[in-house]
């Protein structure tokens, strides 16, 4: 029963997280349950949590890579 409340309570927190803290909170409920699974649950979420992070935070850079690539060119050069 304890582990059925803390996986829903994991669940309500990463479904309502703030978009900057999404890939912890998403990561950490994901690790925390895999961690569980085979005893380690705290260590789970902590490397859930890292993981999160780092693919929250490279998304966010391909995404910013992709729209200043498709931004046009202000240069000033293309005067008429």
């Amino acid at each position: 029963m304890k582990t059925l409340f803390a996986a829903a309570t994991l669940a309500a927190f990463a479904l309502s997280a703030v978009p900057a803290q999404a890939g912890c909170l998403t990561g950490a409920a994901v690790g925390g349950v895999a961690g569980h699974v085979v005893g380690h649950g705290v260590v789970g979420a902590a490397a859930g949590c890292a993981v999160g992070r780092h693919r929250a935070a490279d998304k966010r850079d391909r995404q910013s890579a992709q729209q200043r690539d498709a931004a046009p060119s202000s240069n000033g050069t293309d005067r008429n």
